[in-house]
């Protein structure tokens, strides 16, 4: 079965634009869960420019929901994310400027840091995943890394899809990267620039297991509310 997380980042944002308590990422998280939500995705950035130290502790204490906790390399985000002991991390690449997550990991790159910092989490019994792009290269590093699950950066992809430009390239090398990921006994996940079309054709790759989305559910919410699009998501993950 094909799960949803959603990430409920931007929930901070427009309560932090107040420098208020409203609206909570708690309360969001657990309305989230009740409305159909498998997991909840959080990203504590190094600027903390959404969620709050204080927010990933809060969310991460409760027993009845699965949090999958974004982090960069940094030193003292990993020390802070073992101390908070989300359900699941997921590496992901940081720039100091990024409005958001520009793309994957660079494996080649960090991958010292990263078969450290992978290990730490793995000791502690924590489901760690790696944030990469759609590369058949990449897949067999994060293999060789020895990490439970990748997450594939669909940015590339929802981008040329809402701009109405073939797609079709960048679909099978995500198809291809998902179908070898599987076969090395990687758990597949896919998010970022999601919306409802953008996944429903990623449903058609057997192989994806968990969707993470968030900016769209946000966004779309302000309009239909929270309940209803998390609902609209499971149906159309569901539906494959």
């Amino acid at each position: 079965m094909k799960r949803l997380g959603v990430n409920i980042d931007h929930v901070a944002t427009v309560r932090n634009a107040r420098g208020e308590f409203h609206p909570d990422p708690l309360f969001a998280a657990k309305f989230a869960k009740k409305s159909g939500a498998d997991s909840i995705t959080i990203h504590l950035r190094e600027d903390r420019r959404h969620i709050k130290d204080l927010d990933a502790k809060k969310i991460c204490s409760q027993k009845n929901i699965l949090v999958n906790l974004e982090i960069s390399t940094n030193d003292n985000i990993v020390k802070s994310a073992l101390k908070i002991k989300p359900n699941f991390i997921c590496i992901v690449p940081e720039n100091r400027k990024e409005v958001t997550t520009e793309g994957g990991l660079n494996l080649v790159r960090n991958k010292l840091k990263l078969k450290k910092i992978i290990s730490r989490f793995k000791k502690k019994k924590i489901r760690t995943s790696l944030f990469i792009n759609p590369s058949v290269n990449d897949i067999k590093i994060a293999k060789k890394l020895e990490v439970d699950c990748i997450e594939i950066h669909t940015g590339h992809f929802a981008n040329l899809v809402k701009s109405k430009k073939n797609y079709s390239n960048e679909l099978k090398r995500i198809k291809k990267s998902s179908i070898l990921a599987k076969k090395l006994g990687l758990e597949v996940h896919a998010g970022h620039g999601l919306d409802y079309k953008t996944t429903r054709l990623l449903t058609k790759i057997r192989e994806i297991e968990e969707f993470n989305i968030g900016h769209f559910i946000i966004g779309e919410s302000i309009f239909y509310g929270l309940n209803k699009v998390i609902k609209n998501f499971k149906k159309i993950i569901k539906s494959r």
